[in-house]
C-alpha cells in the first residue's frame, strides 16, 4: 500500500472551480475538480487542473478491470459482462444476474467477499429495511465485479479465497490492463469500499482508457466490453441512474460513475473524457461533465446529466452550473 501524502503536496489543493451553487441569484458554494479529455491518438484535447496527477477512479476502474477478467479467459454472455462492470442498483434482475454468474462458475452467495449493504435503489432500500431484510453482499452495487472476479478464477484454476489480495493473480492482471489502457503505470494502491484493491491513475489516463474501449472493434475483448455496455446499460447501473440514461441517448457512448465524484466517458471515435470533483460531491458532476461533453461538440440528449434543483422550502431556487476554464 501507498503511504499517505500530506494535505500540502497534494494535487487536489490545485484544482480549480468547475461548478457553482447558486441560490435565490447569489453564489452559495463552488466546487473544484479535474477535467481530461483525450483524442483517438490518445493526446490532451481539453485539460483543466492536474490531470496528470493521479487519484482513484473507484467504480470508473470496473470497465477495464472486466477487461482483464476477459484477457484472462472469462467468458460471459453481454448482459452479465455489462453486470460485471457495474455499481448497480441491488434491484432484483441485478441479484438473479450475480447468481447467474456465481452459479456458471460453481459458486453460491457465501462466496462473495465484497462488504455486505443493502440496495442503492431507494424503494428496493426501504423495502428491505421495512421487511427486516440484512445487508447482504449481492445486495451490494459491487457484487456483479465480484462474481466476475471469482469466475475468472474458477477458469484459471486460482484460489477464489484471497481474490482481494493485491498480489493474487486475478489483481495483478486487473493492474497490468489499467496501465496498459491509460498508458501510465500505477500509481498507488488502496482499498476500495467493496473491499477489493482500487488502483490509482491519472483523469488523462482514465479518459485515455475510456476512449479505447468505446473505439475497439466489437472482435476485441475491449470491444466486447463496450457492446455489453452499449447494450445493456440497465445492468450497468438500473432504473433512474444517469448513467444508464446517458448511454441509452448518445449512439456509441459508453460511461462509468465512480464514488468521490468521478465519471468516465468514452465516445465511438476514439475520445474520451473523466472528471474528479475534488470535495467528493456527487452533485457537481454531472453538470460538469455535461459540459465537457458539449465543449467536444457532443450533440443529442444529455438530460441524463441535468442536475436537481436547489430547493427553498420545497421549490426550485437556484441551480447547480459549471465554470469554464481555458484549457
Amino acid at each position: 500500500m501507498t503511504p499517505p501524502q500530506s494535505s500540502s503536496e497534494h494535487p487536489l489543493h490545485t484544482a480549480p472551480v468547475v461548478a457553482q451553487v447558486d441560490r435565490s441569484g447569489f453564489v452559495e458554494s463552488v466546487h473544484h475538480g479535474i477535467v481530461a479529455a483525450t483524442g483517438a491518438d490518445g493526446g490532451l484535447e481539453l485539460a483543466i487542473g492536474p490531470v496528470d496527477a493521479p487519484m482513484f477512479p473507484r467504480s470508473s476502474n470496473k470497465p477495464v478491470q472486466a477487461l482483464a477478467m476477459l484477457r484472462s479467459g472469462l467468458d460471459l454472455p453481454d448482459h452479465l459482462l455489462s453486470l460485471a462492470c457495474a455499481s448497480h442498483n441491488g434491484e432484483e434482475f441485478h441479484r438473479e444476474g450475480v447468481r447467474e454468474i456465481l452459479a456458471g462458475a460453481g459458486l453460491t452467495e457465501d462466496d462473495l467477499q465484497n462488504t455486505p449493504d443493502r440496495p442503492i435503489y431507494p424503494p428496493e432500500r426501504e423495502r428491505w429495511i421495512a421487511e427486516g431484510l440484512a445487508p447482504s453482499s449481492i445486495g451490494q452495487n459491487c457484487s456483479g465485479k465480484h462474481a466476475g472476479m471469482l469466475a475468472t478464477c474458477v477458469v484459471n484454476g486460482w484460489d477464489t479465497a484471497t481474490y482481494r489480495d493485491p498480489g493474487h493473480p486475478l489483481q495483478v492482471a486487473m493492474a497490468d490492463t489499467l496501465a496498459d489502457l491509460a498508458g501510465e503505470p500505477i500509481a498507488a494502491t488502496g482499498i476500495d469500499g467493496c473491499g477489493a484493491p482500487v488502483m490509482a491513475i491519472s483523469t488523462a489516463g482514465l479518459a485515455r482508457a475510456f476512449g479505447r474501449l468505446a473505439s475497439a472493434s466489437e472482435d476485441t475483448p475491449e470491444g466486447r466490453i463496450a457492446r455489453a455496455i452499449r447494450s445493456h446499460p440497465d445492468y450497468l447501473g438500473g432504473t433512474d441512474r444517469d448513467v444508464t440514461g446517458l448511454i441509452r441517448a448518445v449512439p456509441g457512448l459508453i460511461a462509468k460513475d465512480g464514488a468521490e465524484a468521478v465519471y468516465a466517458i468514452g465516445l465511438a471515435d476514439g475520445r474520451g473524457i473523466a472528471l474528479k470533483i475534488a470535495d467528493g460531491n456527487q452533485r457537481a458532476r454531472t453538470v460538469v461533465a455535461r459540459a465537457a461533453l458539449e465543449r467536444l461538440g457532443v450533440t443529442g440528449d444529455l438530460s441524463a446529466l441535468d442536475p436537481d434543483p436547489i430547493l427553498g422550502h420545497g421549490d426550485p431556487v437556484g441551480t447547480i452550473s459549471p465554470i469554464g476554464h481555458d484549457a
